[in-house]
Formats: C-alpha cells, structure tokens, sequence
C-alpha cells in the first residue's frame, strides 16, 4: 500500500519521513553566508474567552532599526483599534517594566510587561529569554509569553481564568543577503522546525539562479532556472500535516525598487485538496486553527 505521501502528491516532500533522506542537502547545513537580520516580526493569536466565548484577535509586533526597537500590541486586525505601543530603545523615554490599561470595544484589557532582563537574538527584534508578556482581558488570562511567564502568572493572578490562545500567523520581514532563517511550529503539539530559504546565483558559479529552501538540514524544494519559475508552489508534510508552500520572487528580478520576495508556508487540513490560493474565507469548522507562516525576504545584494 502507497503511503500518504505517494497518495497525495508523486512530488510531495514528508520532511520526517525515512525515505527522503536523498533530499538532505549540503548547502543548507553548512552556508557559508551569514542569514539576512529581521526587521519585523508580527505574530497573531486567536482569544477565545472562557466566559463568554468571545474570540479576538491579538497582534504582537515586534521591530529593530538603526533608531528605534519596541513592542506594539494590537487588540483587533482592525487599523483604528487601540493599541499599545512601548520602545525599548530611546534614550528619551525607556520604561521596560510596567503595566498598562486599554478600554475599547466595551472590554477591558490590562498588559504586564518586564523586559529588564530581556535578551535578544543579534539578528532578530524579539527577545528570546529573561522576559515576560501578560495580556489580561476582561479579568481573563488571554496570552501569556517569555520564558518568565510561568512565575509572573504565580505571582500576580491568583483566582483568574485562562481564555484559550492558539498562534495562527507569523509575519517577518527581513533583509540582507540571500539567506533567510527562521523557526516554525506548525501545530500546538508540534515542535519548533529550522527553516532556511537560499538564492544561489551566478556570482556563485551557476548558470541559472536556483532556490532552495530547507526543513531540519533537509531540502523540501530545489528551484531551478529560478528566473522562469519565479512564482509557483509545492506540497510538504511536517509532523503529519499538509503544509502548502508557496514562494514569489518576481520583483527580485523585475521590481528592483522593491526587491521583496514572499514566501509562505501554510497547513492544510488533511482531507481538503485544494491549494490554499484556492481557499475562500470561509470557516468550516469553527475550532479549527490553521497556521500560516509569511516571510518578505528584501535581497539587497
């Protein structure tokens, strides 16, 4: 009997499974390029509150330039909406522990923050340990990050319901070079995976541009004579799931005032065949949390 893999797509890439190990690629275990820094980074959390089962949407943004690195959070997708916003970087004004209160949409949310001891990846605005996030709404835990979290939940709730908050996008903007790197978990019960995006080039001795990008050290596509296939997708399975990605590096070659590519990777429900392009917005199944993952990627070399 066929496996999942073979059933769904003759070209479909199972990054965990045995089989595959011909796809493991020496290029993407050891670049010789340092990985593109990222600018931004905005994650967004579904809030389902357990007392009234209201569900928000949370955006936790994060950023770094040559002037400023700060926080915005952000209670709707709606541009208007309150929202707060810290820097964490000014000279003028640098407040990295504290609490705030917004009012809007007849919901009151409180924000606990401490990023005193934060520290930062040299390549990325988020800090990766030595902090805390608490977003309170309406006397409900919503969200909850940082490594620090745990004993700030201990220390300042002590009767305080939990809403259910599930990750469904993570945007990143990045720069630099022809690398990219970055970490996804496609599920709740998954773990966290190695993404590397790499444009070879013709400075590199290659008679075509090619597009790789790999999973865990090992190639899920290969695009050759990238200038003409500068958009298209492919099917992978991680951790069980059907994940679509999808990449458009049009302007890299014919938009240089802009020089962004996007890249997405996007889970799929098992028993649903068509291409998330394909997809209307439309919820079939309410409890369902799908997870998008969305890089623009600017080669500036």
């Amino acid at each position: 009997m066929r496996d999942k893999v073979a059933c769904f797509n003759e070209n479909a890439v199972n990054v965990s499974h045995p089989s595959c190990s011909s796809y493991v690629n020496t290029a993407c275990v050891s670049p010789n390029l340092t990985p593109s820094v990222q600018n931004a980074v905005s994650c967004f959390y579904k809030i389902t509150l357990s007392s009234t089962q209201k569900q928000l949407l949370v955006t936790v943004s994060w950023c770094k330039n040559h002037y400023a690195q700060g926080l915005t959070i952000k209670l709707s997708d709606d541009p208007s909406a309150a929202s707060f916003k810290l820097n964490t970087n000014s000279r003028i004004f640098r407040k990295k522990k504290g609490t705030k209160v917004i009012e809007s949409d007849n919901l009151k949310t409180e924000i606990f923050w401490d990023l005193s001891r934060a520290k930062y990846d040299v390549s990325g605005p988020e800090p990766v340990e030595g902090f805390y996030i608490l977003v309170m709404i309406d006397s409900e835990i919503g969200l909850v990050l940082g490594d620090m979290a745990g004993e700030a939940v201990s220390k300042k709730f002590k009767t305080s319901g939990v809403a259910k908050a599930s990750l469904v996008s993570r945007q990143e903007h990045c720069s630099g070079n022809a690398l990219y790197s970055t970490r996804a978990q496609f599920s709740d019960t998954g773990i966290e995976h190695d993404i590397l995006i790499k444009y070879s080039g013709e400075n590199e001795g290659l008679k075509h541009p090619v597009l790789s990008v790999c999973i865990d050290k090992k190639t899920v596509i290969r695009v050759k004579r990238l200038k003409w296939n500068f958009r298209g997708n492919q099917t992978i399975f991680v951790d069980g799931l059907l994940v679509d990605l999808m990449w458009d590096v049009h302007n890299w070659f014919f938009n240089p005032s802009s020089r962004y590519a996007v890249f997405m990777f996007r889970t799929r429900r098992g028993t649903d065949s068509r291409l998330w392009l394909e997809e209307k917005m439309v919820h079939k199944e309410h409890d369902k949390v799908e997870f998008s993952l969305l890089m623009y990627a600017c080669k500036i070399s």
